[in-house]
């Protein structure tokens, strides 16, 4: 293996002499190697704007203007912060977060918080499958139904029987589809000046809608599936990649990790948030200045815009809508079964062959195949998807304490536990987090 690696570092050392090798040189700025340097932070931005995030957006952008707008550039440290946190515990550990809590937390803490998980996030593929058929349905026509079924188990599928470094790709590519909701403010007629006052002028109403509202964008930002998630595929990459390992067993090259980690995140969360703002200002310029408030789901969003800034409006935001939504499922699916298959110390990973970690890829399989029979159920997905948010956002503060926990534990992180600045904006999220549940449970029993 050794001379196999000197001969292949020789050849590489001899070709990059050659004219050949200098003309590949600009590749390394091309949008394939942009997406290539980039990792787990991206996919769990991009991931964060799923399609019931952007019918959250649209709603608070529809119904509060471009006065909401704010809240993108609060959420953005925040969100960073802990993700980035999560993707240290998974770097320095070579576990996931469930894998973490198994090995130093009772046993009973990690039911509790893998069964919310997995009965959030199975409601929400239900809600985005949804989402994605309704979508379809405008762009093309058809049984809502059957798109339903074929998003869900093309989704599910891929993620079993496609190569990781392929289907990791696919996910990387799949995040240029979030550029609909750029593209889309081309048909808005946006006052730019109010837009701007709206990001950096907090305007706070003191009204129940109005707090509501920024409830759900903070439960819609900061979700506990996240978290599962970009841990779980940094410790999916040492998997793959030989020549690392749990930065707490061999501690050389930590300083490098850490940076990438920080600039994945903050690329991946920054990227979210510029999406979610468009999103806002969209549904601001459009829907809201045509007293359009009655907004309750992306679809809905996508159809309104029709009548006020043209068809090609409601067509790039529909395909957006179904980009996002290929890109959040797989996620979603994927870290529940990270979360349930890690507790149970159970050969986990998509690089792994099915019939090597049979188990993994069944918990896969089933949390988007109730997903999919959710949606031929009574249950309204409206009201599912709220429910799944409150679960969301109650599951999110137990979450977040333990990884603030666990940031901090010698015994889980080594040399490399986690402080300073990171440390203290990471509670500053978790108690930004605790306020919003909080107020939740105000608006619920009022």
């Amino acid at each position: 293996m050794t001379q196999h690696r000197q001969i292949a570092r020789k050849h590489h050392h001899k070709a990059g002499n050659t004219p050949a090798s200098k003309a590949d040189r600009p590749r390394l700025f091309s949008l394939t190697g942009i997406l290539r340097s980039l990792g787990p932070g991206l996919i769990t931005g991009a991931a964060d704007d799923d399609p019931s995030g952007i019918g959250t957006y649209s709603q608070a952008g529809a119904q509060l203007g471009y006065g909401i707008g704010w809240t993108m550039l609060m959420t953005f440290p925040l969100m960073a912060a802990i993700q980035e946190i999560s993707a240290r515990v998974g770097r320095v550990t070579g576990h996931g977060i469930s894998g973490n809590v198994c090995r130093h937390y009772p046993a009973w803490l990690l039911v509790v918080v893998v069964a919310l998980l997995f009965i959030a996030n199975t409601v929400n593929i239900a809600a985005d499958l949804s989402a994605m058929a309704d979508a379809t349905r405008l762009l093309i026509g058809g049984p809502a139904f059957l798109y339903v079924v074929l998003f869900g188990v093309a989704s599910v599928a891929a993620q079993i029987f496609m190569n990781y470094r392929r289907y990791v790709a696919v996910l990387k590519w799949l995040t240029l589809s979030l550029f609909a909701y750029v593209a889309a403010l081309a048909f808005a007629k946006v006052s730019w000046t109010q837009a701007l006052a709206g990001v950096l002028l907090p305007r706070v109403t003191w009204s129940a809608d109005y707090f509501t509202t920024i409830v759900a964008i903070l439960g819609t930002t900061i979700s506990p599936y996240l978290f599962f998630w970009q841990a779980s595929q940094e410790a999916e990459e040492q998997r793959v990649d030989a020549s690392k390992h749990p930065l707490i067993e061999r501690h050389y090259g930590a300083r490098r990790e850490f940076s990438r980690i920080r600039a994945d995140t903050i690329t991946g969360m920054a990227f979210s948030n510029v999406i979610a703002l468009s999103i806002i200002i969209t549904a601001a310029a459009s829907l809201h200045a045509a007293g359009k408030t009655d907004i309750q789901t992306s679809a809905q969003a996508a159809e309104a815009l029709r009548p006020i800034a043209g068809p090609f409006a409601e067509v790039i935001f529909a395909l957006g809508i179904v980009g996002t939504g290929l890109l959040a499922i797989p996620v979603l699916a994927g870290a529940t079964a990270y979360a349930v298959s890690e507790g149970r110390r159970w050969p986990v990973g998509l690089t792994r062959k099915p019939k090597e970690a049979i188990a993994f890829y069944s918990v896969l399989a089933l949390s988007g195949g109730i997903g999919i029979a959710l949606n031929f159920t009574p249950i309204d997905p409206i009201a599912a998807l709220y429910w799944s948010a409150v679960v969301n956002g109650v599951l999110a503060v137990p979450v977040m304490v333990l990884l603030m926990v666990m940031a901090r534990h010698k015994e889980i992180m080594g040399r490399f536990v986690i402080g300073g600045w990171l440390y203290w904006l990471g509670w500053l999220s978790t108690g930004a987090m605790v306020l919003s549940v909080i107020a939740m449970g105000i608006g619920l029993i009022l």
